[in-house]
C-alpha cells in the first residue's frame, strides 16, 4: 500500500510541472516582427528563417495571432529540422498581433476578400514568387480565397478546419452575440467558452486539461477584444468560396484550388463537417483529407503526426529529401 501511495504521488508531481511547459513568448531570436503597409491599413509579420529559402506562408484563425497559433508547432523538433530548408512568414490578420493597440474607431476592417488582397502587398515587400500555404480556420479561409484567385503563385496549400461555405445561421447567431459582447464587456466567460469550443472542440478538459488552461489565460489575458469583434464580424460575413470539381473534361478553366492541397481536421474539432464538404470541393487527384484522432486544435495536441503529414507532402512536391 505505502508503495502504491507514492507512486500517486510522484505521478501528481509529474502533472504539476506540466503546465509550466507551455507558454506564449515574443522573446524567440528567431523571430523578426515586420510591420506591412497594405491598401487597408498595415499588418505584423513575423518572418523565421533564412529569407533566402522557399517561403511558407501562414495565416491563423479567430481569437490567435502566430504566436498562439504557429509558435509551438515550429518549436516542434520535427518541424525545426524541416525549417532550415524554407523561410516562415506569419501574416497576423489586422489588429490581432500581440499586445496591438484598439483599432482606430473610423478604422473599416477588411472584408475576407480583401484580407486575401492584402497578401498581394506582403509578397511584393518581401520579394516572394510563391510560397506554400498554411491556414488554420478562418486564415485557411483567407488563404484559400487568395489561391484561387492567384493559383500561379500559391505552390501549395496546408488547410486545418477550413470552412469554404458562408457562415450558417447558427455560427452568425452565436458570432454576432460574441463580436457585440467583446465590444461592450470585453472577453466574458461566454465568449471564452465558445472560443474554447471552435479551437478544441468537445471534451478538451479530459484530455488535455494542462492546455486549456494554457488558452483560457491567453484569451483572457492577450486578447485586444475590440479588435477581434471586428475579425469575426467579417469572418461571420464571409461569402461562399464557390468551389466546384469540374467533371467536364474539355473545360480548361479552374472551378477549384489548382495546387496540391492537404485538408486537414481533428476528431474532436466541431469543424469535422466543414472539411468534408471542403473535400468534396476539391480536385481528388491533387488533394487529400485528413482526420487526426483525439484531438480537436490538431497543432497543439497532435504536431508529431502533423509534421510527418507535411514532410511527407512537401517531399512529394520535390522539397527536402
Amino acid at each position: 500500500m505505502p508503495s502504491d501511495s507514492m507512486d500517486d504521488i510522484e505521478l501528481k508531481n509529474i502533472q504539476m510541472h506540466v503546465p509550466c511547459s507551455r507558454s506564449f513568448s515574443k522573446d524567440d531570436a528567431t523571430v523578426e516582427e515586420i510591420r506591412v503597409e497594405t491598401d487597408r491599413g498595415s499588418v505584423v509579420v513575423a518572418v523565421q528563417g533564412s529569407r533566402k529559402k522557399p517561403a511558407i506562408l501562414t495565416y491563423h484563425d479567430i481569437g490567435l495571432n502566430y504566436i498562439a497559433s504557429f509558435q509551438a508547432f515550429f518549436n516542434y523538433s520535427e518541424m525545426r529540422a524541416l525549417l532550415e530548408n524554407f523561410c516562415v512568414y506569419h501574416v497576423n490578420a489586422p489588429g490581432q498581433e500581440e499586445g496591438a493597440p484598439p483599432l482606430p474607431d473610423d478604422y473599416e476592417y477588411p472584408t475576407m476578400d480583401e484580407l486575401a488582397a492584402q497578401l498581394n502587398f506582403v509578397l511584393t515587400h518581401f520579394g516572394l514568387n510563391t510560397f506554400i500555404g498554411l491556414g488554420v480556420g478562418a486564415g485557411g479561409n483567407v488563404l484559400a480565397r487568395y489561391a484561387l484567385g492567384h493559383p500561379d503563385r500559391v505552390d501549395a496549400l496546408v488547410l486545418v478546419n477550413c470552412v469554404s461555405t458562408q457562415a450558417g445561421w447558427i455560427e452568425w447567431g452565436y458570432q454576432k452575440l460574441n463580436a457585440r459582447y467583446l465590444k461592450s464587456k470585453g472577453m466574458t466567460q461566454g465568449v471564452l467558452d465558445y472560443l474554447m469550443w471552435h479551437h478544441f472542440g468537445r471534451g478538451t478538459e479530459e484530455r488535455n486539461h494542462d492546455l486549456v488552461q494554457v488558452y483560457r489565460s491567453y484569451f483572457e489575458r492577450c486578447i485586444q477584444p475590440g479588435n477581434l469583434a471586428r475579425f469575426i464580424d467579417s469572418y461571420i460575413r464571409r461569402s461562399d468560396l464557390n468551389m466546384t470539381r469540374t467533371l467536364e473534361p474539355n473545360k480548361k478553366e479552374s472551378l477549384t484550388l489548382a495546387m496540391p492541397v492537404i485538408n486537414i481536421t481533428g476528431s474532436m474539432s466541431p469543424h469535422v463537417d466543414d472539411t468534408v464538404t471542403l473535400n468534396a470541393r476539391l480536385d481528388p487527384t491533387n488533394s487529400s483529407w485528413m482526420k487526426i484522432s483525439d484531438c480537436g486544435m490538431v497543432l497543439e495536441e497532435q504536431p508529431g503526426k502533423v509534421s510527418e503529414a507535411l514532410r511527407l507532402f512537401l517531399q512529394g512536391l520535390g522539397y527536402g529529401k
